[in-house]
């Protein structure tokens, strides 16, 4: 592919990732990673290599051994989307929990890239994402309509000017505010965080906190709280599995209790502030608590 004005993003993994935006990220770093990636005919193994205008990027791999087919796009899907803000470059929603962003390995259901490729054929433009969100974390998802509106909000979050607040249950009695500045993947990693209710049952203390994200690591919520001994209620990755079991037996959550609730940056100066309710589990599960056992 010829890297022109339209398609251009100054870091090689951030092009592929958003000129071949059926591969997972996964995918994206293993085959830089592993030398199948070629910028004019040199194989080059550097995800944040610089790239210009006028390069010719060869991605030498059966990509199909990715459960992708980029010679196909995506099958666009009908969906209900949420949408909470929306104007000619943007469009800001509020995810639901369990649904995937992409297709992919074990992904049997409609994706979230699929309802945006529906809703973007009905009204005009091409959606991009700029950010992720997990599976089972619901909240704020915003979502450029066009590559320049793309290339500009990927520099607000790849340079901190923005703003994100969760909403999230941890495990145990934690102090009313505090930091967690501790690296993850040898990066520098920040969450601020508020306690704004505990709640007292037979398994135990439960913290509710709102958390600034700083940074914007990977699983940087859970890690983070897992880390200091407090983890997110519901994750069995970093979390307490047999007592997620319990909390599920007594308070019907299925996931983990993380919801990305308000998102602030200034876009062609304008400040922009987009806020998404508390999910309904969620909010259903802090109900049950608040009425004791």
């Amino acid at each position: 592919m010829k890297v022109n004005e339209k398609n251009y993003y100054s870091r090689l993994d951030k092009f592929i990732r958003k000129n071949f935006q059926n591969l997972p990220l996964n995918a994206i770093y293993k085959l830089i990673r592993t030398g199948k990636v070629f910028i004019n005919g040199k194989k080059v193994k550097n995800p944040s290599y610089k790239i210009d205008i006028g390069d010719e990027i060869t991605i030498k791999e059966n990509l199909e051994n990715y459960n992708r087919e980029l010679n196909n796009s995506i099958k666009p899907i009908k969906m209900n989307l949420e949408i909470i803000y929306e104007d000619e470059d943007i469009l800001v929603l509020n995810k639901k929990a369990g649904i995937p962003l992409h297709p992919g390995k074990g992904v049997h259901v409609a994706t979230l890239i699929e309802g945006l490729l529906y809703y973007g054929q009905q009204n005009n433009f091409e959606p991009r994402l700029v950010h992720r969100l997990d599976k089972h974390t619901s909240g704020i998802l915003i979502v450029a309509k066009n590559v320049n509106a793309a290339r500009e909000l990927g520099k607000i979050i790849s340079t901190r000017e923005i703003s994100k607040e969760y909403i999230t249950l941890v495990v145990g009695k934690i102090d009313k505010t505090g930091k967690i500045d501790s690296s993850l993947d040898g990066k520098n990693s920040l969450t601020i965080f508020k306690v704004k209710n505990y709640f007292k049952t037979k398994l135990g203390y439960f913290s509710l906190v709102e958390v600034n994200l700083k940074t914007g690591r990977k699983h940087q919520i859970r890690r983070h709280f897992s880390n200091i001994g407090h983890p997110v209620v519901g994750d069995d990755i970093y979390g307490n599995k047999k007592l997620n079991r319990e909390f599920k037996r007594l308070y019907g959550l299925k996931r983990y209790f993380l919801h990305c609730k308000k998102m602030g940056f200034i876009y062609k100066n304008k400040k922009i502030v987009v806020e998404a309710p508390l999910a309904k589990d969620l909010e259903l599960t802090l109900n049950k608590l608040k009425e004791g056992d």
